[in-house]
């Protein structure tokens, strides 16, 4: 499992650049025209582009747009205000490395039906188990002092927010979530995590258990392995010893017990 774990990281996005300036007249323009793609590497070229690293929160304009494409992208992370983009539909920030987490209100994009997302660059993913990092003394915080519950939208301040990580489905991706709450009832409704996820909402850090990663499930499944060869050999030693025949009695491996359990883990 991988026990790395990074802090938190605030004011990631230098708000007076000229990158900036282009994207936030690039966003305005797609909302006067009522377009329905946000490609903004198109829009500020490559060398610009590698200069954001969040997004406007005027985001929340572009209510007709159903394609966000940010493949390649050095964004480290995506403002709540993207669960107001009602058509969006497909979303896909592919191999954008430093983005290791996403907004719950993500999942209020009712339309959004495909992502394309680098998994392995996500906290708790299965292929690795990344840490998530603690959010105790650690929040994260957005531009400007008032934000909402991510559930009910109830304003809140830093002060009276909870905020908890949650693992979910969504689009074609199960994808690590921050919520920000504003009671024990909101919490109770957040999304069911897959089960081979932290089952509940969590504050992460280092001591958070996860289940097994891809390496641990495949240590696993090979423990299996020789643990019924190990019971196959034994049986058909007393087989001999009581000069049976050895091929009406033999174990038969796939109905193991175990090794269908670690089986059907690895299938997943």
């Amino acid at each position: 499992m991988n026990s790395s774990n990074s802090e938190i990281q605030n004011k990631v996005q230098d708000r007076t650049t000229k990158a900036w300036r282009k994207l936030c007249e690039y966003i305005e323009e797609l909302a006067e025209n009522g377009e329905d793609e946000f490609v903004p590497r198109e829009f500020l070229g490559d060398e610009l582009f590698a200069q954001i690293h969040t997004l406007p929160e005027t985001i929340s304009k572009l209510k007709k747009v159903r394609k966000v494409g940010l493949y390649g992208s050095a964004l480290k992370r995506i403002p709540p205000e993207i669960g107001e983009m009602e058509s969006l539909e497909y979303f896909d920030p592919y191999t954008s490395y430093d983005l290791h987490w996403l907004p719950y209100e993500l999942t209020k994009c009712k339309q959004l039906k495909d992502s394309r997302i680098s998994t392995r660059a996500l906290y708790g993913n299965y292929k690795n188990r990344m840490t998530f990092p603690s959010l105790d003394h650690n929040p994260v915080r957005y531009d400007g002092a008032v934000l909402r519950c991510s559930v009910c939208e109830k304003e809140l301040t830093y002060e009276t927010t909870n905020q908890m990580w949650i693992s979910a489905y969504v689009g074609t991706d199960t994808i690590p979530m921050l919520a920000n709450l504003c009671s024990k009832r909101c919490e109770q409704d957040l999304l069911t995590p897959p089960k081979d996820y932290v089952q509940v909402p969590h504050k992460g850090g280092v001591d958070l258990i996860q289940p097994p990663d891809e390496d641990e499930l495949w240590k696993l499944e090979i423990k299996a392995l020789e643990k019924a060869e190990k019971e196959n050999h034994h049986k058909e030693e007393l087989v001999n010893r009581s000069n049976k025949d050895p091929e009406k009695v033999k174990l038969n491996m796939s109905k193991l017990p175990m090794l269908k359990l670690v089986r059907k883990i690895w299938e997943k």
